[in-house]
């Protein structure tokens, strides 16, 4: 469930950014396949890669991690 719900609002962020995942990809210096994963909420994201994934989106880890 946590995966779910961190993977939406990456997801959320990217589009609102008007970023393709091989754009955000890119940018957090993460593969596409990684990313894909991440944000169908099939693979965990490490810390290390929420940091830059946040960081490419230009928000803080916090902001990701907000609960709504």
């Amino acid at each position: 469930m946590e995966n779910m719900r961190l993977a939406q609002r990456i997801r959320a962020f990217r589009k609102l950014k008007g970023l393709t995942q091989q754009e955000l990809a890119a940018r957090a210096d993460i593969s596409l396949a990684v990313l894909g994963a991440i944000e169908r909420g099939n693979r965990r994201a490490e810390e290390q890669i929420l940091t830059k994934i946040a960081d490419a989106l230009d928000i803080t880890i916090q902001e990701l991690k907000e609960r709504n």
